[in-house]
């Protein structure tokens, strides 16, 4: 048996923790997040949402499945590193392929095992969502904090286009088609065209940096804004989109990044949360009705809307419409006189949970003219 490689993480303020090299070896940086989902790591591993970050799995065990070719949610690993305790030593499942060491081995991807990653989540926990270098290269905590901290931050990046798909693609209707739609991709993943063609909708999947020519080309009955990586500060194009769209009263749905999108559309802020919410088991309460759902969460940024009255904005009355029981971030806006609305989370989460899953309904419902 190989005897395991020495890694070494290091965190910007200077925290060390030492392991196993579990995927690539290698040295690779990005912001240190961690994620409370115990399933979908394959999920967790594809999403663009992750661009530019090391994530770290708080459920202990990690690769007991493996992967397989069927659950990507895009074309590739999009994480920076990845951070686990006990890496599986075997996989058991009838859909694997490989192995998640293979997998990780497979697209360079730099990660580390055997860290005590229940004091990792909680020291970001207490002091925030931070820079982080993980290195097989050096073993010096010196050394690799030094260059943590030249490593780009996470405020102020401008990351939609570099995951965003570079030449328009369709995912036809299943079934009879009911409606088209125009999908701006910020970072799109694979489940949510999927979501939407069940329900009868073609979809148009577009490049973050699309006109509203673009848009209207498809002939879109409605607009979907997709959920991306990086600070909705930086987002200006998609935003201008936005207000185009808007203006044509085109039926508009976002999801986590477009949420945040719209909410700029609308003259609202957004701020970077101290360490974000990620996993399958968040609770969101919808305002209007008072039931809870379990949702999927990946984000690091929140829209700063007014809760209570409904806001005047350039485009008629918005509402805040669902927020989170664990810290009342805003969770939801809701257009009164336009046909728009959007939620910070994710209703097409492939390993689940399907609570949210109505919002597709509602859209479809938007297109069909109905309020």
């Amino acid at each position: 048996m190989t005897a395991p490689i020495p890694a070494l993480l290091v965190l910007e303020d200077g925290r060390a923790f030492r392991g196993d090299s579990f995927g690539a070896t290698g040295e690779t940086f990005g912001e240190a997040v961690f994620c409370t989902a115990m399933t979908g790591y394959q999920e967790t591993l594809t999403d663009p949402s992750y661009h530019r970050q090391v994530v770290i799995q708080t459920a202990p065990q990690i690769g007991n499945t493996g992967v397989n070719d069927e659950d990507d949610e895009s074309s590739a690993i999009w994480v920076s590193g990845y951070v686990v305790r006990d890496p599986s030593r075997i996989r058991s499942n009838w859909r694997s392929t490989a192995s998640l060491g293979d997998r990780l081995r497979q697209e360079d991807v730099v990660g580390i095992a055997g860290v005590d990653t229940r004091a990792l989540t909680r020291h970001l926990r207490d002091h925030g969502a931070m820079r982080v270098g993980i290195s097989t290269e050096t073993h010096e905590p010196e050394v690799l904090l030094e260059r943590v901290r030249q490593s780009p931050d996470m405020a102020g990046a401008d990351l939609s286009e570099a995951v965003s798909t570079k030449v328009a693609y369709t995912v036809p209707a299943i079934g009879a088609r009911r409606h088209t739609v125009a999908a701006i991709d910020l970072g799109i993943k694979a489940m949510t065209p999927r979501r939407l063609a069940e329900r009868g909708i073609e979809v148009h999947v577009l490049p973050s940096s699309s006109t509203i020519d673009d848009v209207l080309a498809v002939g879109a009955d409605g607009v979907f804004f997709s959920n991306g990586p990086g600070d909705p500060a930086t987002a200006d194009g998609p935003v201008a989109l936005m207000q185009q769209v808007l203006e044509r009263a085109l039926p508009v749905f976002g999801i986590c990044f477009g949420n945040q999108v719209l909410g700029r559309a609308l003259g609202f802020g957004t701020y970077k949360l101290k360490y974000g919410h990620r996993g399958i088991n968040q609770p969101v309460q919808d305002l209007a009705t008072g039931r809870v759902e379990i949702s999927a969460h990946n984000h690091g940024f929140a829209v700063d809307a007014p809760r209570g009255a409904a806001t005047a904005t350039p485009f008629g009355r918005a509402e805040v419409s669902h927020v989170c029981l664990n810290d009342d971030v805003v969770e939801g806006l809701r257009l009164l006189d336009v046909p728009a609305f959007s939620v910070q989370y994710h209703p097409e989460a492939a390993a689940g949970p399907h609570d949210s899953a109505y919002l597709f309904e509602r859209f479809e419902a938007m297109m069909r003219g109905e309020r």
